[in-house]
């Protein structure tokens, strides 16, 4: 059974959208995009590199997706033997009821009951089935229990607004800590793992 992972870059106070740049997601207003550029040491680029490496299969959302093929395809194997290689030549699926034209090679559309197709995706075998990013997709499959690890990079930028990965009105969890590391940029990781229902009591 594939490990169905999700990877994603937050702010201090929870924030995922647009990390790369100023264009890359502007719904509701948001002008603060680009908050993870000036972190990107090459410290960094081995992590996520690292965790790539491990991919048998990437699962995306539409807009990350397209940010996503804009990019990669244009990066030769030679150029980014980890990232570009893995993500060009191993297969992608991506979760949208709008995409028409998914030309980036590999790529399959699920374009159905999504949570379902995963489930099925889970049941292949092979390395790890990755979302990178993705927060709507990422919010679904958490709500239903399928993601399996959480690998988050935590940024020491607060921005005070934003799309978020955990929001208001999403099933209480708990998570265990597995891994946790801090990079001389001040970004830490954290790889959590579900831990079934929280727990509460008082002091």
């Amino acid at each position: 059974m594939a490990k169905l992972t999700l990877t994603t870059m937050l702010s201090l106070d929870g924030v995922m959208q647009a990390p790369g740049g100023p264009e890359e997601d502007p719904r509701d207003g948001f002008d603060l995009g680009g908050w993870v550029v000036p972190y990107a040491d090459e410290g960094l680029n081995e992590l996520v590199g690292d965790w790539i490496a491990r991919a048998g299969a990437f699962l995306l959302g539409r807009r990350t997706y397209e940010i996503f093929a804009a990019y990669w395809p244009q990066v030769g194997d030679e150029e980014d033997p980890v990232i570009a290689r893995r993500l060009n030549s191993l297969p992608k699926y991506v979760a949208s009821t709008t995409l028409r034209n998914a030309t980036w090679q590999g790529t399959s559309v699920l374009g159905g009951d999504v949570v379902e197709a995963v489930r099925e995706l889970k049941q292949q075998p092979g390395g790890d089935l990755q979302i990178h990013g993705s927060g709507v997709l990422a919010r679904s499959l958490m709500a239903h229990g399928l993601i399996d690890e959480y690998r988050l990079l935590v940024f020491p930028v607060v921005l005070g607004k934003g799309h978020r990965l955990f929001t208001e009105g999403g099933v209480p969890a708990a998570l265990a800590l597995e891994t946790a590391e801090a990079l001389p940029s001040g970004v830490t990781m954290q790889t959590y793992t579900p831990a079934g229902r929280p727990a509460f009591g008082s002091f």
